[in-house]
């Protein structure tokens, strides 16, 4: 179990990872809908995620979804660090309703975020959906894996941004999953 812990001035987020224990999401963030998001990742990645976070939401929630990104992110590296061996390339591809989307990493040690989503909503309740890129972003710099996430297409944006939750879930948990091999690269290194 990874713990982790970051406090700035504008946060406090609280986070646990278990990418090898499949029990429900314990989430808790001043935003209902990112929270939803999480919990479904966590879920169908089948990878325990325990999170408190809050922050300054009434300025502007970005500082709160981003620097869950970073926590992530870092909680990811920190596992990674510690495998003998690992599959290093996950992929998925989710359907939710009329949306479909994908998600496919490399954990390979240098970050880089491609992420396109034509949304035909700007918002998911009282949730900015712009505020994905920075999530995504923020989680594939402190992982340092290459994570490209695109929704193909969608007439819902609920459903077009949850199925790409779910995407990234399952191919989290394919990428990092444990092989007890050996280092995944033909150069020996990361």
């Amino acid at each position: 179990m990874i713990s982790l812990q970051r406090t700035t001035k504008e946060t406090k987020i609280e986070l646990e990872l278990d990418m090898g224990a499949a029990l429900p999401p314990q989430i808790r963030t001043p935003l209902p809908f990112f929270d939803h998001l999480l919990s479904s990742m966590a879920f169908h990645g089948r990878f325990y995620l325990g999170l408190k976070a809050d922050g300054d939401v009434e300025v502007d929630p970005h500082h709160l979804v981003e620097d869950v990104g970073l926590v992530l992110g870092m909680a990811l590296h920190q596992y990674q660090q510690g495998l003998s061996g690992f599959e290093r390339f996950g992929h998925a591809v989710v359907p939710m309703d009329e949306s479909l989307s994908e998600v496919s990493i490399d954990v390979c040690g240098r970050p880089v975020c491609v992420y396109t989503a034509n949304y035909p909503q700007m918002r998911a309740g009282q949730f900015d959906l712009w505020l994905i890129r920075e999530f995504l972003l923020a989680l594939s710099q402190k992982a340092q894996i290459a994570l490209h996430a695109r929704c193909r297409y969608g007439e819902n944006a609920h459903h077009m941004v949850e199925s790409l939750f779910k995407a990234l879930g399952r191919a989290m948990a394919a990428a990092y999953r444990n092989t007890g091999g050996e280092v995944p690269s033909t150069k020996g290194l990361l």
